[in-house]
């Protein structure tokens, strides 16, 4: 026989597996649910193996068998599903992909994994082994192994190391063997194993069968023990809802159950089952550019083809989770393939209006749904109004929104609420972006619409400035920015600034705060929107904004300086002042002006040093 070959754990998983042993963890008993899982996934890849290169699998029976040794307090998790070659061991359980296991290992406060139920969820099922187990040892033969003796064995006590040497084996398929901890009797119990596996994995489409002692023909025989029938082809009235959110689990490992559901049986031309989920919580890697997972688990007739598959949902409906299971592709279907394929188009368009009917109906309804799913999946939906211009307006009817009125940070407010409240003159809907919601809500902007009680909408996400620029109207609405100059909205505002006559003095002041200014604004005028504040800058309507300068810089993109006009308040007490300023310090107060303008624009001053300066040294004069 071979010789056993060593081999070191890296060393983020040695991390992990320390935490395992030591671990009290409170739900011990999802290890039974996760390599059943993995038992499951190596047997949907064999039967599609089988059909997909037309190899004859009249013989072929699918199933999981759980054996139970009391005498050497052993469970034996056994599958005939593809295997494992000894590279793809190594790799599926010596190594863990590095950014998985190091987001599992920072969501464990203080490293205690004591009060988390995080296993699964980031990919490092197999190890909850370790949890309830002194050693396992894993069995495995690949399909396309012929010969009996390229069986591989695996070997851990999950304390550094591990060992691999070759057998005998003489079927395809893996067997997991776990020798239990001392204290963990109860898992020996054939009851309890039931128990475990009825509450976890009732509806994994294979069938799972125990061992167990026949009294009457004094043998050892299978017993079935789940209903190994596919959730999603059962007719809904058949389905509790406690199973539908149970098979939500199953699938995604996600330990929340989900806000809500759909699930339809479509036929005709293009015939399709759909059980599709909104989650109640964003996963990890849907913001992980290089490690994101996301899309539905596709099954053709019944048979399972590929997870992961996002090309039946837009980007922006990517948090989505469920099952698709459809007639009309065929079972040796690639990812390219399937980007390409007519039917995948009908199907996307199909499946994304349902999405969008789901989340409308959990809009309508009157509890903290829609808020939890704006709070966690808002910033991804709103990538929809760019991307998906055919739903544009139901999906603008989805947005959520704070503003002025709503005197919370909390986004609540929908168009059509706004809308409903409009002034009765008004004939657009107004917003603010800024870098954040502090900033947004006491900008001087603002100092007008407070003034006549009009509405305005505050934008302080990322992507609302890029949103905006494609948002142009709502049920005949325009919306319009109120940082640039909108030369229609004047007739709303009462303001008296609006009757001040422009005197020799003060047409003077203005073309010497130009003269200092030079180039660094576009003009200078008296403002018709200001109250409190003694400056402000507006935009042109074409220049690019603060928040989208940001983005591009950020990106390493040069952009034009942008160039304001110049708005003066002036009857604010400090502009009398300087008005009447006469020695040479005038300059120094313009550009105090200027910047402190410009620091609330942008959040930012290129130079604050320059700033504070010129602050200091009017403050020493004065």
């Amino acid at each position: 026989m071979n010789k056993k070959e060593k081999y070191e754990f890296q060393s983020e998983t040695k991390q992990l597996l320390n935490l395992m042993i030591h671990s009290l963890y409170s739900n011990k008993e999802i290890f039974i649910r996760e390599l059943i899982s993995n038992a499951s996934d190596a047997i949907d890849k064999m039967r599609f193996k089988l059909l997909s290169q037309k190899i004859n699998n009249k013989n072929y029976k699918m199933r999981i068998r759980i054996i139970i040794n009391k005498e050497e307090r052993k469970i034996i998790i056994s599958d005939n599903g593809i295997g494992m070659k000894k590279n793809e061991i190594i790799n599926n359980l010596g190594v863990i992909a590095s950014s998985g296991t190091r987001r599992f290992l920072e969501s464990l406060p203080n490293n205690n994994i004591n009060n988390n139920q995080l296993i699964g969820k980031f990919g490092v099922g197999f190890y909850s082994a370790f949890i309830v187990s002194d050693k396992v040892i894993v069995k495995t033969k690949h399909i396309d192994e012929i010969n009996e003796n390229n069986g591989i064995m695996w070997e851990s006590s999950g304390k550094g190391n591990y060992f691999i040497k070759k057998i005998n084996k003489i079927k395809n398929g893996t067997d997991v063997e776990l020798y239990l901890k001392k204290e963990e009797n109860q898992f020996l119990e054939e009851w309890k194993l039931r128990e475990i596996i009825n509450k976890y994995s009732d509806h994994i489409s294979i069938p799972i069968e125990i061992q167990e002692y026949d009294k009457i023909k004094k043998n050892q025989s299978w017993k079935q023990i789940n209903k190994a029938k596919a959730l999603w082809t059962l007719n809904k009235s058949e389905i509790k809802e406690h199973e539908y959110k149970e098979f939500y689990q199953n699938i995604t490992k996600d330990i929340n159950e989900p806000l809500t559901w759909i699930h339809n049986k479509v036929e005709g031309i293009h015939e399709y089952i759909s059980l599709l989920y909104i989650p109640s919580k964003l996963t990890w890697n849907i913001l992980d550019q290089e490690n994101k997972k996301n899309g539905l688990k596709l099954y053709v007739k019944k048979i399972y083809i590929m997870d992961d598959a996002n090309q039946f949902l837009p980007n922006y409906l990517r948090f989505i989770k469920g099952i698709l299971d459809t007639d009309n592709l065929p079972l040796n279907i690639s990812r390219e393939i399937l980007q390409e394929n007519h039917i995948t188009t009908v199907l996307k368009t199909s499946l994304t209006k349902k999405v969008l009917k789901l989340i409308h109906l959990l809009s309508l309804e009157k509890n903290e749904k829609y808020k939890i799913f704006w709070k966690e999946f808002g910033l991804i939906f709103k990538e929809g109004i760019v991307e998906d211009i055919k739903n544009q307006e139901r999906i603008a009817s989805l947005l959520r929104f704070t503003s002025i009125k709503n005197n919370s940070k909390e986004q609540t407010l929908s168009l059509d609420q706004y809308i409903n409240n409009m002034h009765e003159k008004q004939n657009k809907i107004y917003f603010l972006i800024a870098d954040n919601y502090n900033t947004a809500i006491t900008s001087p902007h603002l100092e007008i619409f407070y003034k006549n009680n009009i509405d305005v909408l505050l934008l302080s996400d990322k992507i609302d400035d890029w949103m905006m620029n494609y948002l142009i109207e709502f049920k005949g609405k325009k919306f319009q920015s109120i940082n640039k100059i909108d030369q229609n909205s004047e007739n709303l505002f009462n303001n008296s600034n609006k009757n001040i006559i422009i005197t020799p003095e003060i047409e003077k002041f203005l073309n010497k705060i130009k003269t200092i200014l030079k180039e660094k604004v576009q003009s200078v005028q008296l403002s018709t929107r200001l109250i409190k504040s003694p400056t402000i800058l507006i935009a042109d309507k074409n220049n690019i904004s603060p928040q989208m300068s940001k983005l591009f810089i950020a990106a390493g993109q040069k952009i034009p300086p942008t160039k304001y006009t110049f708005e003066i308040n002036i009857n604010h007490p400090l502009i009398i002042k300087i008005m009447n300023i006469q020695d040479n310090t005038i300059n120094d107060w313009i550009h105090m002006l200027f910047n402190q303008a410009l620091l609330s624009e942008h959040g930012t001053l290129e130079n604050p040093n320059d700033f504070i300066k010129i602050i200091n040294k009017l403050l020493i004069k004065y």
